[in-house]
């Protein structure tokens, strides 16, 4: 009896034990692990193929320009992830999972605003710069085929600046702050595999919906800054009636040495006359 009592007792120690390790080293990597991370991958991409036949039929993009738009996204998400994975199983003493979702959580939220903050450096500098190839968004389409080129720079720039996001988060996640919020995070859930499923795959799948979607907005907004401009111009052409010459479309001052006259155009709607004043 007292064997037996002996035995029984050191296998609900042992059960007990095995509960509170819930999600353990390796438990990330496992086969079931990189089975629940694919069917994330999975989802993940067809939110973005369910974006494009949300778009106006008149402003709808092509599979190629959609797959140049789309690809930058699923690069550098394949690469953060892959450091999250790698960070949270060198990572000794915590949970990897918990440690895993806290990089999640900050890489959606710190790093997207540091990476929206990137795009709009880079757009500004390669307007003014006149580097064309790195406008986010813009593959060269407007005189003739799309070109690989463009998406290559901006691939590479993007990637840099979400290695860079990825850094200012590394960095944070050294403040012992984040112990105490580990300790709240550790989940006291007996099954591993219920665990990762919920770090790696359900909490993941509602935040990257959200993420993709708003940073494939800020991948695509110059073109569609472009596309409301043109828009509002045929607006206003069509109020006046007037087809404006080409020569005419941007007015200047005229300078001379002694004096600066501003030129003034008036348009007749019915006549379609023009008349100038200096």
């Amino acid at each position: 009896m007292s064997t037996s009592s002996t035995q029984h007792s050191i296998l609900h120690v042992s059960d007990v034990a095995n509960a509170q390790l819930g999600c353990t080293h390796g438990s990330l990597t496992s086969s079931y692990g990189w089975i629940v991370q694919g069917i994330l991958a999975a989802l993940a991409f067809t939110c973005l193929i369910i974006k494009r036949f949300c778009e106006p039929v008149n402003h709808r993009r092509s599979w190629l320009i959609w797959f140049f738009d789309t690809s930058k996204q699923a690069l550098g998400a394949l690469v953060i992830h892959f450091v999250n994975i790698l960070l949270a199983e060198l990572f000794e003493g915590a949970d990897p999972c918990t440690q895993y979702i806290i990089s999640f959580l900050l890489d959606s939220t710190l790093g997207l605003l540091i990476i929206y903050c990137g795009i709009r450096i880079t757009q500004i500098v390669a307007i003014r710069k006149g580097c064309d190839y790195l406008v986010f968004g813009e593959y060269g389409q407007k005189h003739g085929k799309p070109s690989a080129k463009h998406w290559y720079y901006q691939c590479v720039a993007y990637l840099i600046i979400m290695s860079f996001a990825k850094l200012v988060v590394t960095l944070l996640l050294q403040l012992k702050l984040w112990d105490e919020v580990r300790d709240i995070l550790l989940w006291t859930i007996p099954s591993p595999k219920l665990e990762v499923t919920l770090v790696v795959l359900v909490i993941p799948f509602f935040v990257n919906v959200f993420m993709f979607w708003i940073t494939d907005n800020f991948l695509t907004m110059h073109r569609l800054e472009n596309s409301k401009v043109n828009k509002a111009m045929a607006v206003v052409r069509d109020k006046l009636n007037f087809k404006v010459p080409p020569a005419l479309n941007c007015l200047r001052r005229a300078v001379d040495d002694d004096d600066t006259n501003l030129v003034e155009v008036t348009f007749d709607n019915h006549s379609q006359s023009m008349t100038t004043a200096t």
